[in-house]
């Protein structure tokens, strides 16, 4: 339990921001899987929109600090992977 105003008020903070990064970690890993269905399926243009949804979500969390930019550098390549294969099969 937080002693003074500060930790209290720094309690409050760290909850509302592992609210918003557990949710926008949420919606990288989504974005990633629907990449990976819709490769499975065979649309191409589903599946571009799939991996332009997937890379803005990717940068987003790489931008406020969700995702380390290396992490996020891996996990593009990884959905331009599965998109590249999605297109060949």
């Amino acid at each position: 339990m937080p002693n003074n105003k500060s930790a209290q008020k720094r309690v409050r903070q760290d909850a509302k921001k592992r609210l918003l990064n557990r949710t926008k970690s949420s919606a990288v890993r989504t974005a990633m899987r629907r990449v990976r269905e819709v490769a499975e399926g065979g649309d191409a243009q589903a599946l571009q929109a799939a991996v332009n949804l997937a890379y803005k979500r990717i940068d987003k969390a790489a931008k406020t600090n969700v995702l380390h930019a290396n992490t996020a550098a891996r996990r593009k390549a990884l959905v331009a992977r599965q998109a590249a294969a999605g297109k060949s099969a």
